[in-house]
């Protein structure tokens, strides 16, 4: 048997027909070995994603179709393959782990129904030895207690359990090769360790080749033997995994190594005005049982915080999923009830009714962490941003608000010229471009950030960092900033707090909590972001 499992030979994606026919991936080659993992790197749009499609026939034909190419796997060309034999491989030798576990689950179907599915289409196992299979796929995928997750639906599940959940499905069929297309993006930097080490582990049992597809170049380097460097549609460099990273030949792949959140936060002066305040902050969920629904107890998502953000200032609130940090964020906002005291430049606005606070909306805004979410595809770029103005200044009259618009979009780099296009037509960090705009138009005083940069390759990541810094100093902006990318807090951040079950386990300088950590908590955070060897480690509770 030789040692080769996957051979890409010249192989070309196209969409369209015609003139309006576009080349996604351009004649791209490359091979996988049993057991060996090839990690496919570069930004969005690249073509890495399409190409990992193209090896099960996964895209959408026949509006994507192959100019060229020849995709060579158990000694035949699956390009050529029939649509019976293509079932075969499917989910059974080829399998995949997607992005986002919330769109590729059912929401509709049990975890032991999803699984058992695959193993009733592909082995004929039903009943109670497909319970007892599926069982044992959640167990060594390392879900606890899974005997009580058997009946959950997807929503019942945190970001790790889904994933790992997509892991037990993808694995059930013990197949040749996986393909993990971003499986880590949306995860928290200590759960995306315990699934890194997860794949690996498996990859070493069952001696399974692994595709992995990302933009994060830092997972590269704890998981690839091989590395393929995609431009364009185009593979612009291929080499060891060490090899690439110590010495990288071609100026694309230089950029992607050195595309990484830099510079430390500006110095505040002492005498700066506090912009938002908060003294013990609660957000209590009540908990309700029975015929009558009485509460029984109460889920602490914040308890008892207290923290204050000045002109000029940003605040890092970080901490794995569920441990409170957008709630947080609400709460300040007052989007979301609580209890506690929140002063806003100088004024209670705890007890406020909606109809009080409205003026004062304009001075606080949020930018979320979808760019693709949070934009309205039904409305133009200057619809969007001028939302707010047509809100919060009725009388101000259209082509004033154009030029307010105008420049917004200017300040964040995008063209004025474009504002009557619509979100699809711009890339995810324009996308976030145009999030940002939208907040500044109104010339707030306080901006919260949830997960602005989480779902952007690294290098727009750095440009959205050097963006939100500018401004900030522009116009002396007071920035909440929620992350679990500690690269992109450590370079935005003042001050850091580190959240856990509602609490603050943690707080202090930016380098202080960086470089002199005092928790086990936060310790396994920083670890698990900044240091390789961090993999296997084990702080999350699932």
């Amino acid at each position: 048997m030789t040692a080769e499992l996957l051979r890409v030979r010249d192989l070309s994606v196209a969409f369209g027909q015609g003139e309006s026919e576009t080349l996604a991936v351009d004649h791209v080659s490359f091979s996988l070995d049993r057991g060996e993992t090839l990690a496919i790197v570069g930004e969005s749009g690249s073509g890495k994603s399409v190409s990992a499609l193209s090896i099960p026939r996964l895209l959408n034909y026949p509006a994507a179709h192959h100019p060229s190419g020849e995709i060579w796997f158990g000694g035949r060309d699956l390009l050529k393959a029939s649509e019976a034999e293509l079932r075969d491989v499917r989910g059974n030798e080829i399998t995949m782990v997607f992005q986002e576990p919330m769109t590729s689950l059912n929401p509709l179907h049990t975890v032991e129904r999803q699984v058992g599915e695959i193993l009733a289409l592909h082995k004929g196992i039903e009943g109670r030895k497909a319970r007892e299979r599926t069982l044992s796929l959640l167990e060594e995928v390392g879900i606890r207690n899974a005997k009580s997750r058997l009946g959950a639906f997807p929503h019942q599940l945190s970001g790790g359990q889904r994933q790992r959940v997509m892991i037990a499905m993808a694995l059930a069929n013990e197949p040749k090769l996986l393909i993990a297309d971003e499986p880590t993006t949306a995860l928290d930097v200590t759960v995306q360790a315990q699934i890194l080490s997860l794949l690996k582990g498996l990859q070493q049992r069952l001696g399974m080749a692994m595709l992995f597809i990302t933009h994060d170049l830092n997972i590269v380097r704890r998981i690839a033997d091989r590395v393929c460097v995609m431009q364009r549609g185009e593979i612009v460099e291929a080499g060891g995994t060490a090899t690439i990273f110590a010495n990288p030949q071609h100026p694309y792949t230089r950029m992607l190594i050195a595309a990484e959140p830099r510079g430390r936060a500006a110095a505040v002066p002492k005498d700066a005005p506090v912009v938002m305040g908060a003294e013990n902050v609660k957000v209590y969920f009540p908990i309700k049982k029975g015929l009558l629904r009485r509460t029984v107890d109460h889920v602490k998502a914040v308890d008892g915080i207290s923290l204050k953000v000045r002109a000029g200032e940003t605040i890092g609130v970080v901490g794995e999923s569920g441990s409170g940090k957008t709630t947080l964020g609400l709460a300040l906002l007052r989007l979301v009830s609580s209890k506690g005291r929140i002063v806003f430049l100088g004024r209670d606005i705890e007890r406020l009714r909606s109809r009080a606070l409205r003026p004062m909306r304009k001075d606080m805004q949020v930018v979320f962490q979808d760019p693709y979410g949070s934009l309205s595809p039904r409305l133009s770029v200057f619809s969007i941003v001028e939302e707010g103005l047509a809100v919060q200044k009725p009388d101000m009259p259209r082509a004033d608000r154009r030029a307010v618009v105008a420049r917004a979009l200017s300040d964040v780099g995008i063209d004025p010229a474009t504002m009557d296009r619509y979100p699809h037509e711009f890339s995810g960090g324009q996308r976030q471009r145009i999030a940002i705009a939208r907040a500044m138009a109104l010339d707030p005083s306080f901006v919260l950030l949830d997960e602005p940069t989480s779902a952007l390759d690294m290098s727009v990541q750095a440009q959205i960092v050097d963006l939100l810094r500018a401004l900030q100093a522009k116009r002396q902006l007071a920035y909440l900033f929620i992350s679990h990318d500690l690269r992109v807090v450590r370079a935005l951040s003042n001050f850091v707090i580190v959240m856990r079950d509602g609490k603050v386990v943690e707080e202090g300088t930016a380098d202080g909590i960086f470089e002199r950590p005092k928790t086990e908590y936060t310790k396994a955070l920083i670890a698990a972001a900044f240091r390789a060897e961090a993999v296997g480690t084990d702080i999350v509770r699932q």
